[in-house]
């Protein structure tokens, strides 16, 4: 191999060398910073792409843009994550641990960034000088301000709330002050209590880190360290936390202790009810009687008030029969009288009918003779003239009734011994014989002629 093949290729590798440390590839989810040690001038890159960079003369800083601090998980992705849970003292001195998972993001400003990066240099630092000191600080400070019975009995959602709050704001400023903490318990049994199975508030004095209220009651904070370098808490998580043994054998004393009270009240209470059954069993059976006897009065009243109602019944209807017969009468009466006057009008209508019908046929009568005598009396003073008028008419009516009407004279004729007639039966079948002997000659005749 010559010199000048090694030299190049020297110069080639050399050449690649400067132009890889030339370019930047930024990638997305992560925020870059680059130092250029030549004029010490820092850039920020938060967005995916290519970027100059001064070879050899530079140094590139990577942070995360969303990171996530667990406490008690054992199965985070990276070391930072892998922590174990945060042991908190409450106010009442009582010892827990809490597993809790807070999630950062971390600002897109370059300023903030320049000032979070000249002050930790790499995102491990940034983490575990920052994130993981500040949220463990917080969580120890806000357990202060709870006791362990009231963290661990329906506290845990108030806590995480003001974890969160004071994670994104800042710290209470706070002061250990002795307040009366409300409980909630069962009331002592007792005999005669009747509310022994509810729930009733007592109050208890501990001393407890509260927090400073100012003119408005709100509470003063701390500056909050995120807020400079622009770092939001987006999330909070709180998983199971665990008491400390004894607090755990005060908590289990407390719930065998209500166990035994609420055995002991549903004993009660089972008594009593027994009690009150019997007195009410009894009550029922007196009741019952009592009914029974009523009833039977009751009964026997009805029974006689049913007999006198049946009675006054029958004598009613004894009275309506009465009225209804002799209704019954009166009408007949009405009825028989409509019949007659009824009777008597349309006789009296027949009779004056018929004196008006004679009145009329009189009438008609002496209108029909004064007619036919002005008739008679015309045809006499012109008799020539009625007579030509009647012959007229009798030629007419001849001539239309007989003008095709022929007579036909007969060709034989037979008579009897008795002026002609034929007397008997013999004659006439001797005359019809005859006849027919005729009818055959004159056919036979008019056989030959033709």
């Amino acid at each position: 191999m010559s010199v000048k093949t090694i030299v190049g290729g020297g110069l080639l590798l050399a050449a690649l060398g400067v132009g890889s440390q030339s370019v930047l590839m930024t990638d997305a989810g992560y925020t870059y910073v680059h130092q250029n040690n030549i004029t010490g001038k820092l850039d920020v890159f938060t967005e995916p792409g290519l970027h100059f960079r001064v070879p050899f003369l530079s140094r590139i800083t990577k942070y995360d843009q969303v990171i996530t601090v667990s406490y008690g998980n054992t199965t985070g992705e990276d070391f930072y994550q892998r922590l174990p849970p945060i042991q908190v003292r409450f106010a009442d001195t009582y010892v827990g641990e809490i597993p809790v998972t807070f999630r950062f993001k971390l600002s897109l400003n370059p300023d903030a960034v320049k000032k979070m990066h000249r002050e930790f240099r790499n995102n491990g630092n940034l983490i575990d000088a920052l994130l993981v000191k500040n949220a463990r600080n917080v969580t120890v400070i806000t357990a202060t301000q709870y006791t362990g019975e009231e963290f661990f009995q329906g506290g845990l959602n108030q806590f995480k709330a003001k974890l969160g709050d004071q994670l994104r704001d800042g710290i209470y400023m706070t002061e250990r002050r002795k307040v009366e903490v409300e409980q909630l318990e069962l009331a002592p049994v007792g005999v005669d209590q009747a509310n022994s199975k509810q729930l009733q508030r007592s109050s208890q004095a501990v001393w407890k880190t509260v927090p400073v209220l100012d003119r408005n009651d709100q509470p003063i904070r701390q500056e909050n360290p995120l807020s400079q370098y622009g770092i939001e808490v987006t999330q909070v998580t709180i998983g199971d936390p665990k008491p400390e043994e004894q607090l755990n054998r005060l908590l289990a004393d407390k719930k065998r202790l209500v166990a035994d009270r609420i055995r002991a009240i549903q004993e009660q209470e089972t008594s009593k009810a027994q009690a009150e059954t019997e007195q009410l069993r009894k009550e029922i059976q007196r009741t019952k009687e009592v009914q029974d006897a009523q009833r039977a009065k009751e009964l026997a009243i009805i029974a006689q008030q049913k007999e006198v109602e049946v009675a006054k019944q029958i004598a009613e209807r004894e009275v309506v029969e009465v009225e209804k017969t002799k209704r019954i009468s009166e009408v007949e009466k009405e009825k028989e009288l409509a019949v007659a006057e009824a009777n008597l009008a349309i006789q009296q209508a027949n009779a004056l009918a018929a004196e008006y019908e004679a009145k009329a046929i009189l009438a008609k009568g002496r209108a029909e003779a004064e007619v036919l005598q002005a008739k008679y009396s015309v045809f006499g003073n012109n008799s020539d003239v009625y007579l030509a008028e009647l012959n007229r008419d009798i030629s007419v009516s001849l001539y239309s009734n007989l003008k095709e009407y022929q007579v036909t004279m007969p060709k034989n004729y037979f008579g009897g011994g008795d002026g002609g007639k034929l007397t008997t039966n013999l004659d006439v079948i001797t005359g019809f014989g005859a006849l027919g002997i005729l009818e055959q000659a004159e056919k036979i005749i008019d056989g030959h002629s033709n």
